[in-house]
């Protein structure tokens, strides 16, 4: 499960989108993000049109994944007549739930999508337990 944990990011993020900020160079606007839970799969999505591949970092540090991205500047000699699309470096950070496998992330990048796949940890997945009694055999309960 996807844990967020630092009110003063949201209040920042929520911030520039009601001030309607685009960002500035020294700290460009978040990736946005969706994330979704199917069966046994977490996924994550980032919008990062024109980044190129080599530029995303993708680092796992105990249940934290940071991902950071760069869209390059433009050279100094062209005149700018419209600048709406942030550039610069882009950061951000998800804390992960223990019951994610952080051993296991892969991720791919597409149409300027990054997408990370991160499969539920095996002991957070259901099962079922074998209950004993001494009159009337055994029951299985799920849990």
């Amino acid at each position: 499960m996807l844990m967020r944990t630092d009110p003063f990011r949201e209040f920042d993020r929520l911030t520039q989108r009601a001030l309607g900020s685009i960002g500035t160079r020294a700290r460009p606007t978040e990736m946005p993000m969706d994330a979704w839970r199917s069966g046994d799969t977490f996924h994550v999505e980032f919008d990062l049109p024109g980044v190129d591949t080599s530029s995303i970092d993708l680092d796992v540090e105990r249940n934290v994944v940071t991902i950071t991205a760069q869209r390059q500047l433009l050279a100094d000699d062209v005149e700018m007549l419209a600048n709406e699309r942030p550039r610069g470096t882009f950061n951000r950070q998800l804390v992960l739930g223990d019951n994610l496998d952080t051993e296991r992330i892969s991720a791919t990048y597409d149409s300027g999508v990054l997408a990370l796949t991160i499969p539920v940890i095996e002991s957070a997945k259901p099962r079922k337990i074998e209950i004993t009694s001494g009159d009337t055999g055994q029951q299985s309960i799920t849990t």
